[in-house]
């Protein structure tokens, strides 16, 4: 029978067959690049028709769960955190708060209406912030359940033309085909492929972690969410100034400044003590970095609980003292002179050390010494005395200059006062800073000749207030220590959170799914001809370098046949296969004329 009677007389048969193969082939090819991924499918365009109110409110569950709205509500709150960066906030500092309100008074009954003195417990901040982590859990839960049931299922039977695979390679051999199938799985298995054994091929999937790494870096998300959250509410900061030889303990009237977290309980304060008892500041002499900070270190007398045992420790920079959860840094220090005050009747009304705050890294530095109780004038009055000081370590020396300090160390210590007397304005019930003086109900001493009263003086020396109104000694220098006592609930979780999501996002942005077949099956003229395709979820340039790889080690164990002894099979095998393109290809109308 020639080529044309057998097309004359299976035409319709045939046509009916190629329309099936052709829905086959296609639906094997689907199934072949199915489920690459865990993303959600999108929702078709147009949105929920006539499905009510349940319709509507599933429609918009899946908008608010898919990645596109995540992303989107991350950036929104991204972009929600910036006024907290950029107005005082009350939780942080008071004071400055109250500064800011002062000088923008047209801005602030917007301000404090949008809540932007407290940005991080605002309504729109928690709406943000609630909608995220909604929006993750809702994304995470399907895609995980998807990604379960993909590890439990098996890579998909090869599809019927792998030559339309991204990447792919055949040759022909004379291993038989149960061999080369038999000798590709043990290969693909050692390769770390997940294989599945099929009618005359091997199917083989690699690179799960891509989507193991998809999940991580979602569910790191939520965790750092879940910590950020629980440190907010619980967090316990404070700020104590410790003159040396002095103490503190862990209680709330101690700290100099205090903020928590909106369920913060002043119980959940750890009970502990500490005496600074040394301190000890290195810096650099000479050179392009003259005065550069080189050690800070505090020698500490150390109490855990109401009975423990006093233990010495140390603090350095970045290497905190931690008590049950609690951390204590070392922020900085300074100088604080010993000044002492007597009055006219010639008795000491007054002698401490006074912390003075540094005004640059030379450590000028700047103070108040407030005289509340105790002093009468000469005339048996009694009222207060004030002074504001400019303590410097070293002193350049009369006539050469201001009052700026020429080293941090106390190579020439100088002390400036500036003498004031009246109301210090400390019963009003109105807080005041420690190291600045209200001078609003004072009135500043006068020299004899008028002008302001003011002297500057070494240590052990003194200065005599006009009129006879009494006298100011330097008697010398203590040092002192600022330290934060930190509660940070979460803060652990949120670090394994941060490293979990580098690790997932590295994993998923790195690793490649892909799947590898290999079909092996004999041919007409008796010789194997092997096929080997692989599939990726993306292109990539690794896959056809991977199928390389593995079909040269392959080729190793199955070499290529004789092309002598194949020539005359190759050449039938394909005119076989032209043939079956052109009937599978044929237009029904050309073999309706052929039979005519």
């Amino acid at each position: 029978m020639s080529t044309t009677d057998k097309a004359s007389t299976e035409a319709p048969h045939d046509s009916t067959d190629s329309t099936d193969s052709a829905s086959a082939e296609a639906s094997t090819e689907a199934a072949a690049g199915a489920q690459l991924s865990t993303a959600p499918l999108e929702d078709a365009p147009g949105g929920p028709v006539g499905i009510g109110v349940l319709g509507w409110a599933r429609w918009f569950w899946r908008q608010l769960t898919s990645m596109r709205v995540a992303l989107i509500l991350l950036f929104l709150l991204s972009l929600a955190s910036i006024p907290g960066s950029l107005i005082p906030q009350n939780q942080v500092d008071l004071m400055k708060v109250a500064a800011w309100k002062k000088q923008h008074a047209s801005w602030t009954g917007i301000a404090e209406k949008l809540q932007l003195f407290d940005v991080y417990s605002s309504v729109w901040f928690s709406a943000i912030y609630l909608l995220l982590f909604i929006s993750l859990i809702g994304c995470i839960l399907p895609r995980s359940w998807q990604f379960v049931g993909q590890l439990r299922g098996r890579p998909p039977a090869a599809p019927k033309r792998l030559d339309r695979m991204p990447a792919y390679t055949t040759w022909r051999t004379d291993t038989p085909p149960d061999e080369v199938l038999a000798r590709a799985g043990t290969l693909l298995r050692g390769r770390r492929f997940r294989t599945e054994p099929g009618r005359g091929s091997v199917s083989a999937e690699k690179g799960y972690l891509r989507e193991t790494g998809n999940l991580v870096f979602h569910v790191a998300l939520i965790v750092m969410l879940i910590a950020f959250a629980w440190g907010q509410y619980f967090k316990s900061e404070g700020g104590k100034l410790v003159l040396r030889g002095q103490g503190f303990s862990n209680t709330l009237t101690q700290y100099d400044d205090f903020k928590s977290g909106t369920l913060f309980d002043s119980d959940d304060l750890p009970p502990f003590s500490f005496t600074l008892d040394k301190f000890d500041a290195t810096f650099e002499r000479t050179g392009p970095q003259k005065g550069t900070p080189r050690e800070f270190k505090a020698y500490v007398t150390f109490t855990n609980g109401a009975h423990g045992t006093p233990e010495k420790r140390e603090i350095q920079v970045n290497e905190p003292l931690e008590v049950d959860g609690s951390k204590v840094y070392l922020l900085g220090h300074g100088y604080a002179p010993v000044i002492s005050v007597t009055d006219p009747a010639g008795k000491v009304i007054f002698k401490d050390a006074v912390p003075m705050l540094p005004q640059d890294a030379n450590l000028t530095s700047a103070g108040a010494v407030k005289v509340t109780d105790g002093y009468k004038d000469k005339d048996g009055k009694p009222t207060q005395l004030g002074f504001t000081a400019v303590f410097v370590p070293t002193f350049a020396g009369a006539g050469q200059g201001t009052m700026f300090s020429q080293f941090p160390e106390l190579d020439a210590p100088a002390l400036a006062l500036n003498a004031w007397h009246g109301s210090l304005g400390v019963d009003s019930g109105l807080p005041q800073n420690v190291y600045q003086l209200n001078t609003a109900k004072m009135e500043q001493f006068k020299a004899e000749d008028g002008t302001p009263f003011a002297k500057r003086m070494l240590p052990g020396e003194s200065m005599e207030l006009p009129g006879g109104q009494g006298t100011v000694k330097f008697e010398g220098i203590e040092r002192w220590a600022t330290f934060s006592i930190t509660q940070q609930p979460g803060s652990g979780l949120a670090l394994g959170g941060a490293a979990a999501a580098i690790a997932g996002l590295a994993g998923s942005l790195f690793i490649q799914r892909r799947r590898i077949w290999v079909r092996a099956a004999a041919g007409k003229d008796g010789v194997t001809v092997v096929e080997m395709a692989g599939l990726g979820r993306s292109e990539s340039a690794k896959l056809p370098e991977e199928l390389s790889a593995l079909s040269a080690v392959l080729h190793a164990q199955a070499p290529t046949a004789d092309p002598a002894r194949t020539a005359g099979g190759a050449q039938s095998a394909r005119g076989a296969r032209a043939a079956e393109d052109t009937e599978a290809t044929e237009p029904a109308e050309e073999v309706e004329g052929e039979r005519a």
